[in-house]
């Protein structure tokens, strides 16, 4: 499989995706995160089952943690992008590597259509995008930010079904406000997925909301 796309059809005019780890050794790398993570925090998984085996797919998680992509990343075998907050790529030697471990930046505070259709293209190409709707880590308290509508959005527009996932008990691994990882107990969560539908009479903004109230709520049903 080729490190910058999961599959080579329809890619001709397409915005070209910047060049990241071949898929083995992303799957190497996520290998070697399990191993830490049960060593470490005693990570653990519950509905893996749910997780489809391949197809396009959006991925959305609550956000707890700077390892929280890396976690939700190892049972999904689908070849995964993520979108990242754009100010961490100017970070010394973080912003190159998040580059090659396949994140995109994201601008939170306003549209972002280069990273928009780069992920419309990858979904629709089959492989998977990982988003945190709420933008931002949350602090100790675990507490909610308001979702984003853009994995809703995303997944309306390419057609493809959204995985829910909640990670549980990142908040006292490596919350907002706290410079270095603590240890701990992880959960991560995989829900049934969605397909999201348009009711009748309703626009594609309003579905949107509707849907990603709906998605923040199956998120936090499991913390």
């Amino acid at each position: 499989m080729a490190a910058n796309s999961p599959g080579e059809s329809g890619r001709k005019g397409q915005t070209a995706e910047p060049y990241t780890l071949p898929q083995w050794a992303l799957d190497v790398l996520r290998r070697a995160v399990h191993g830490v993570s049960r060593a470490a925090w005693r990570i653990s998984f519950r509905g893996v089952e749910h997780i489809p085996a391949e197809g396009g797919l959006v991925i959305a998680a609550n956000h707890q943690t700077y390892f929280d992509p890396f976690w939700v990343t190892v049972p999904v075998q689908i070849p995964i992008r993520y979108l990242a907050w754009n100010e961490a790529f100017k970070w010394p030697l973080v912003g190159r590597a998040l580059g090659l471990l396949g994140a995109w930046p994201l601008v939170l505070d306003r549209g972002n259509p280069t990273a928009y259709r780069r992920s419309l293209n990858w979904l629709r190409a089959g492989g998977a995008v990982m988003i945190f709707p709420e933008g931002e880590r949350a602090f100790a308290d675990a507490g909610f930010a308001r979702f984003k509508t853009g994995a809703a959005r995303l997944a309306l527009e390419a057609d493809v079904p959204v995985l829910p996932v909640t990670i549980r008990g990142g908040e006292r691994v490596w919350p907002r406000g706290q410079r270095l990882p603590h240890a701990g107990c992880v959960e991560i969560v995989f829900h049934p997925v969605r397909r999201l539908t348009m009711l009748p009479g309703e626009d594609a903004r309003r579905c949107a909301q509707r849907e990603t109230e709906a998605l923040a709520e199956v998120i936090k049903s499991a913390l």
